[in-house]
């Protein structure tokens, strides 16, 4: 009987994952313990091997697609077998035979269907001229859903050329004037004065006059409308319009002026046109409208081109916005800390530590164990476990009801990746010497960013530190990794004057931010806790005694 696999979850904060690869496509022979495919989570790559023999009947998620966890991954079973019950599938294989006389009677009439439609078709194509254009409720905004008539500018029948003001639309933030792209009659209006039209709902219908827009109206589809080829010459009334514009007034109550930052000019143009060149760059005084009165329309921006212009000028040149996908890892860090910050009330404690004695301690260490050199954020870990160890308060989790106070000290290492961070945990630390947390670290932090950490690498942790020390960065705040009480934020070691012993003298301090759940942790006990850390970290010899 065919097996059906599921999405598997893979850590314990899976909630859907992406097939990177198949290491088998359907068909293929499948033996127990063969790697099917290799899985993407939120926090690592990881191979996914069948527990079953058989072949591959069914994949149900493409390479580089996602899927929920538990929802069809893949179908195991015998070569051949049915699987449309597991696949919702309608099997034909369990339909009679048809006779020879039936099937030539189904093939004729679904043939006669076909053309039928076919017909139909081309009917509702013929009805809907190639000159047609149907012009959408536009999104105004990047919050609008629905856009209001405020005022339309062009009656049903009346002429429209390109950059006449159709209507004025009001949307979530404000009214705005809409100009239009064709040339034509208004054949058709959407929505009258005062009326709302989601986006992307038909606005209006220009055309040629006494064309038949009815089966548009009725729900037909226009053809796509080919490309003309750019004309070489102007129309006789373009000419006229642009002498018209020359000897003109400037005068066009729908046009807002604009006042240029290096003139008194005024300029006139449509809020198209002057959204359009604030995106490109240019500077509407160089630009000369072909609208009524000289007034700059959309179709002038696009034809613009400068006659000259400076490098500086060339270079401010407003980069475009792209938008990227968010990967699983991504979704999964914006989830769990916006879960964290708004649901475990954090409160913050700051303090300031002299590491002299830290770095003649670790530069004495280093001398003794030279192929293991240890680096501050592997002490700072250290001293993290052996200060838990004093005040296992700090070394909890709140479970609503209770809280819990773990036995074991595991303190997971933020490390920066590709398109995230991931925390691997150093399980026991307390009982690890400074050259095991090393080892750990290191490799465990290398793996991490080529994504090949195990799930139950990045479990379990009871309290984290953040170290941003090597970016430069002097001081921080981190947010909660939860279900732990606590994170540790480290920053850079800074050499500064300090005051010892009544006498200014060159220092090495290092601050330290810790973000606590006030649920579980008050600011007393945390307080102690920093205590002790400092006084392992200004004085390394206590923590071999």
């Amino acid at each position: 009987m065919a097996e059906k696999i599921t999405m598997p979850r893979l850590s314990d904060t899976m909630e859907e994952g992406t097939v990177v690869k198949w290491h088998k496509k359907v068909g293929d022979k499948v033996t127990e313990g063969d790697i099917l495919a290799e899985i993407e989570t939120d926090k690592a790559i990881q191979e996914f091997e069948s527990e079953y023999d058989g072949f591959l009947l069914f994949a149900g998620v493409e390479e580089g697609k996602t899927a929920k966890v538990d929802s069809i991954l893949a179908i195991i079973g015998k070569e051949g077998e049915d699987i449309a019950d597991l696949t919702g599938e309608n099997s034909s294989d369990n339909k009679p035979e048809e006779s020879s006389s039936e099937k030539t009677e189904a093939e004729a009439e679904e043939k006669d269907s076909e053309d039928s439609e076919t017909e139909q078709e081309t009917e509702t194509s013929a009805e809907i001229p190639d000159n047609v254009n149907v012009i959408s409720m536009p999104r105004l905004s990047d919050t609008m859903e629905e856009g209001t008539v405020a005022k339309w500018h062009k009656a049903v029948g009346d002429k429209v050329s390109e950059g006449d003001i159709l209507a004025e639309i009001e949307t979530d933030k404000a009214v705005q004037e809409f100009e239009s792209e064709y040339d034509g009659t208004l054949l058709y209006i959407g929505a009258e004065e005062g009326k709302s039209a989601p986006v992307d709902t038909v606005l209006a219908i220009i055309g040629p006059e006494g064309t038949d827009v009815s089966g548009i109206i009725s729900g037909g589809k226009p053809k796509e409308k080919k490309a003309e080829a750019p004309k070489e010459e102007k129309k006789e009334t373009e000419i006229k319009e642009e002498k018209k514009a020359e000897t003109a007034q400037p005068q066009a109550k729908s046009s807002e002026p604009v006042q240029n930052m290096s003139s008194s000019e005024r300029v006139f143009a449509s809020p198209l046109a002057k959204n359009l060149a604030k995106e490109k760059g240019i500077n509407l005084q160089t630009v000369k409208g072909s609208g009524d009165h000289g007034r700059i329309t959309k179709k002038d921006i696009e034809n613009y081109k400068p006659q000259t212009a400076s490098a500086a000028v060339q270079n401010f040149v407003k980069q475009e916005s792209k938008s990227v996908a968010n990967s699983q890892m991504r979704k999964v860090i914006a989830k769990r800390l916006a879960e964290s910050k708004f649901t475990a009330p954090h409160y913050y404690l700051n303090v300031e530590v002299d590491m002299d004695n830290c770095m003649s301690s670790r530069e004495q260490i280093n001398k003794l164990n030279p192929e293991s050199k240890i680096s501050f954020n592997d002490i700072i870990v250290k001293a993290c476990a052996l200060a838990l160890r004093k005040h296992p308060q700090v070394n909890s989790s709140w479970k609503g009801d209770e809280t819990l106070i773990h036995g074991d000290i595991n303190i997971g290492v933020a490390v920066a990746v590709e398109d995230g961070l991931l925390v691997p945990v150093i399980k026991n630390t307390d009982f690890k010497s400074f050259a095991e947390i090393s080892g750990e670290v290191k490799d465990m932090a290398k793996r991490a960013r080529d994504r090949k950490l195990k799930a139950d690498e990045m479990e379990g942790s009871t309290f984290s530190v953040s170290n941003l020390g090597m970016f430069g960065i002097e001081s921080f705040t981190s947010i909660i990794n939860q279900p732990n009480s606590c994170i540790l934020s480290v920053g850079a070691i800074i050499q500064k004057p300090v005051v010892k012993n009544g006498q200014i003298v060159v220092g090495n301090t290092m601050k330290l931010s810790m973000a606590c759940d006030h649920r579980t942790v008050d600011g007393a006990t945390g307080a102690q806790f920093l205590q002790t850390l400092v006084l392992y970290l200004e004085n390394p010899i206590t923590m071999f005694v």
